[in-house]
C-alpha cells in the first residue's frame, strides 16, 4: 500500500452553489438575512425596532418602529403604536400609526385606531375604525397644534326684531 503526501496551503477556496426553484422565482425557503420575523406562534410584550422590513405574525403589545416595510400577518393581532415606512396590514391592529410612504389594509385586515399617512390603500373587506389623515405632501414629524386666540372679543349686543307675523294677520284680519 503506498502512502500518500497532502499539502496544505494557507488560501482557502469557498464554493458557493446557487439553487433556484423549478419555476424560476425565488427559493420558497429562503430567508431575508435582515427579516425580523414574530412567528405565528410566538407572543412578545414591549418595544420593537426593526432596522429594515420586519414581519409580525403572533401577538405583540407594546411598540413597533421601523425603518422599512411592516407586514402585519393574517392571523397577527397587534396592540401597539406602530411607526414604519410602509405597514401592510392583513391581521389585527389596535394602536396609532404613522406610515409615512404608505398604509395598506388588506382585506382581511382590521385597523382599530388612527392613523397618519402619506398614502392609503384598502383592500374591500379591509376595516378601519378611527381617523386617517393622508399627507401625499409627506407626514408631518410634529402633531398639529391648534392655535387658539384668547384675546378678547368685543361682545356685540342683540336687539329685537319686529315679528313680521303679527303685522300680516292684522292686515288680513281686516278683511277676513
Amino acid at each position: 500500500m503506498g502512502i500518500g503526501r497532502c499539502n496544505v496551503t494557507d488560501a482557502v477556496a469557498v464554493e458557493t452553489v446557487g439553487v433556484s426553484s423549478s419555476n424560476g422565482g425565488p427559493e420558497p425557503f429562503a430567508l431575508e438575512p435582515k427579516a425580523t420575523v414574530l412567528a405565528k406562534d410566538d407572543v412578545l410584550s414591549g418595544r420593537l425596532q426593526v432596522r429594515d422590513g420586519g414581519q409580525v405574525l403572533g401577538k405583540f403589545s407594546g411598540e413597533i418602529e421601523c425603518d422599512g416595510e411592516l407586514l402585519i400577518g393574517p392571523e397577527a393581532h397587534v396592540e401597539a403604536d406602530i411607526r414604519s415606512t410602509r405597514v401592510t396590514i392583513a391581521g389585527f391592529v389596535r394602536g396609532n400609526i404613522v406610515a409615512a410612504n404608505r398604509l395598506k389594509i388588506m382585506s382581511t385586515g382590521r385597523l382599530e385606531g388612527d392613523a397618519k399617512v402619506g398614502a392609503l390603500v384598502v383592500l374591500e373587506g379591509g376595516v378601519h375604525l378611527g381617523v386617517i389623515r393622508v399627507h401625499p405632501e409627506g407626514v408631518p414629524e410634529s402633531e398639529h397644534v391648534a392655535i387658539v386666540d384668547a384675546s378678547p372679543r368685543p361682545v356685540v349686543g342683540l336687539r329685537a326684531v319686529p315679528n313680521p307675523v303679527g303685522k300680516v294677520r292684522k292686515f288680513w284680519g281686516e278683511f277676513f
